[in-house]
């Protein structure tokens, strides 16, 4: 069979190139990473780089911070398999100077230098900035949960503990009946049975008694949670119906033009109520701009978020939930209400005046309550309310979230930005680090690796967009 391309033999002396650099070609991405480490200035990252007095010599940041630039660009994840890639991979070899650390300095290095490694991502983002690639003032924000190394099993609450109770209890009373009606059996078998089923009486036994320490330990936890494995991790609840994991909450601001991560952060809510403030910052601060445009969906919406957001000269974009159930009875919302501000008044659907009568304080929110005296007479007031009159609340700075809300109507092609902007570089993440997502343990570490993830993202997407030349000469 000679019709196939045939391969060198492999008992053939062969004259390799003699430079190591031949074998790597100008377009390749491992000059782009050794180009942009060698000009930080990596003590000033707050790398640690202590010369050692006597016995061997530590590794230089610079070529561990290479390492693991390359590593996460090329989904290599874990520090065993990176010493491997370090021995046999010619481009590490190039990037390195054929340097290989074991597994143990390569994984202390990322566990010693995380605010260092979090700085060199955020000096890369200004890196773009620099490039024009983030000159448009707009990102979307949102968050994805990403699983941490704790299943659910390791993971209680007080329901989960009352649930596993319940359970034990019904196992203890099926073993006991079986173990009452062994008893007035005989027979080898029936020794070795009743032998089976103490055992498994006194290992229940002995989970009750793990149940009751762990249930100490929810009792002195702020949130009432514990995770066995990774004691920073947090249940939290997905988009499907009664489903959830044992997972940390990442939040993102995206570039809207260029799709580049701005601003990220590795938290434990597992909502995102309190984060639209946050981020927006971040990514104004990492853009340097005056103003900025922010897209985020309806998990983001607080009032006091989008307060703090207005003040500091971020317009905001995200649509407002509706909690209300009244329109599933048939009945009016607030929305059916229309607010006159000359007047400070409410009108209804009966077009009464709702005026302002009282103030008081809800969660540390001022609110104003309005009404009329006329609900009882009103022949649409089984539409209306089930008291003695409606009663509207208005917050003392409504006045941000109507004009959100306007704003929103006039420009609902936002939400559009927002899905195609900010959905799939979580996606992209996701697919390269795995069905596990984190490999590291505790918030600090797993924020490290978050960040890695980020710098490898970003360096694609700008490898993508200008290529490797052009990136070297940026830089």
């Amino acid at each position: 069979m000679t019709d196939f391309i045939q391969g060198e033999n492999r008992f053939q002396v062969i004259l390799l190139p003699e430079r190591l650099d031949d074998f790597i070609e100008a377009d390749n991405a491992v000059r782009a990473v050794d180009a942009f480490v060698d000009h930080l200035d990596l003590s000033a990252h707050g790398f640690h780089a202590a010369q050692k007095v006597t016995g061997r010599p530590a590794y230089n940041p610079t070529t561990m911070l290479k390492l693991y630039i390359y590593a996460y660009l090329n989904r290599v994840q874990s520090s065993r398999r990176l010493e491997w890639e370090a021995q046999r991979n010619v481009e590490l070899m190039w990037l390195t100077g054929r340097l290989a650390p074991d597994f143990k300095t390569i994984a202390d290095f990322r566990k010693d230098n995380g605010e260092a490694i979090k700085s060199v991502c955020r000096r890369f983002v200004e890196l773009c900035r620099q490039m024009a690639l983030l000159d448009e003032a707009v990102v979307a924000i949102d968050g994805s949960k990403f699983k941490a190394v704790n299943t659910r099993d390791r993971n209680f609450t007080k329901g989960k503990i009352k649930r596993r109770r319940e359970q034990i209890d019904e196992s203890i009373a099926r073993y006991l009946t079986e173990l009452e009606s062994a008893d007035r059996k005989e027979g080898k078998s029936i020794q070795l049975k009743t032998e089976r089923l103490q055992e498994k009486l006194k290992n229940l036994d002995e989970e009750m008694q793990r149940l009751d320490e762990i249930e100490k330990q929810i009792e002195l936890s702020p949130d009432n949670q514990v995770s066995l494995t990774d004691p920073d991790a947090r249940s939290m609840a997905t988009s499907g119906r009664g489903s959830g994991m044992v997972a940390y909450n990442v939040q993102t601001a995206v570039d809207a033009k260029h799709h580049l991560i701005v601003a990220h952060e590795v938290t434990q809510d597992g909502h995102d109520r309190r984060q639209l403030y946050n981020l927006a910052t971040q990514a104004k601060d990492a853009m340097k701009v005056d103003s900025l445009d922010v897209v985020a969906d309806r998990g983001y919406f607080r009032g006091e978020e989008i307060l703090a957001c207005d003040e500091t000269n971020i317009t905001t974009y995200l649509p407002k939930p509706l909690t209300s159930g009244n329109r599933k009875k048939g009945m009016y919302t607030k929305q059916d209400f229309i607010y006159h501000v000359e007047e400070d008044e409410y009108e209804c659907p009966a077009q009464q005046r709702l005026t302002r009568r009282t103030k008081t304080a809800d969660k540390g929110l001022t609110i104003y309550k309005y009404w009329t005296s006329r609900c009882k007479s009103c022949p649409q007031r089984e539409q209306c309310t089930t008291g003695k009159e409606r009663r509207i609340g208005r917050w003392e700075h409504e006045a941000c979230l109507e004009a959100l809300e306007a704003r929103l109507d006039n420009e609902p092609e936002r939400m559009k930005v927002r899905r195609s902007t900010v959905e799939h570089p979580f996606g992209t993440l996701k697919c390269w680090m795995g069905y596990t997502h984190f490999s590291m343990k505790r918030l600090k570490n797993v924020s490290t690796e978050m960040s890695l993830h980020v710098l490898a993202y970003n360096l694609t997407r700008v490898l993508n967009i200008i290529g490797v030349r052009k990136l070297v000469e940026a830089i």
